[in-house]
């Protein structure tokens, strides 16, 4: 009889294949790992150190993230290089095609976001809210309106620019803009989706700037009934 060949974890694309022609199977072959998904998530808002993206993603472990990194990198979704003077460090950061991943998931977050197992208290990343923001944004609410937001979350900034089209983000701030948001991703996602009222001194996040133009944006991003 003959049996099956069980092999070794080990990074790269050839570690578990379904050798199967669906092109969607072969996703699966570059992307289905445990934490690929995540780590790729991180680097949609822009390169980042080995330290950044263990922080922005608590339950990884060093030797995992590694892996996936290496895997990542040996099918081209990723490149690693070295930030110039004074800075010096090695970052990690995704290539042309490895932002092309971002209607993956978009798909997948508008439609995890209607399962009722989904547990909204976990850890969320700047990188979570920012890429849920895109997701979630209705352009047919927000006909009319344009607007320049500072979204200054713990030690990292963003400026968003949003207008019907879409929520463009980047890194930094903007010197005149209509308002601030301030605190942490939580914080901004429980203000947006969950109702949070920044006026509550425990809500943990501050509005500065046009309050008006505040609370339109947070009528942008209706979530979708649980299934």
């Amino acid at each position: 009889m003959k049996l099956e060949k069980i092999t070794e974890e080990k990074s790269g694309p050839s570690k578990r294949r379904y050798d199967d022609a669906c092109a969607a199977a072969h996703a699966l072959d570059l992307l289905g790992e445990r934490w690929s998904l995540l780590v790729v998530r991180e680097l949609m808002t822009g390169a980042k150190r080995f330290s950044d993206l263990r922080a922005a993603l608590p339950g990884i472990s060093a030797n995992v993230l590694t892996q996936r990194l290496d895997g990542l990198e040996e099918t081209g979704i990723l490149v690693r290089r070295k930030l110039a003077k004074p800075a010096s460090v090695q970052v990690y950061e995704l290539t042309a095609w490895g932002y092309q991943t971002e209607p993956i998931f978009q798909a997948l977050g508008r439609w995890a976001a209607r399962s009722p197992f989904h547990d909204p208290t976990a850890p969320f990343s700047n990188a979570s809210l920012l890429l849920s923001l895109r997701t979630m944004f209705s352009s047919e609410s927000a006909k009319g309106f344009s607007a320049r937001i500072n979204l200054h979350l713990d030690d990292e900034n963003y400026r968003l620019d949003v207008s019907p089209p879409g929520v463009e983000f980047s890194h930094g701030s903007y010197e005149e803009v209509d308002f601030s948001a301030i605190g942490s991703a939580r914080a901004v996602a429980g203000w947006i989706y969950g109702g949070l009222d920044p006026a509550d001194p425990a809500s943990g996040l501050t509005i500065e700037g046009d309050m008006l133009a505040a609370e339109k944006f947070v009528g942008f991003f209706p979530l979708p009934a649980k299934a």
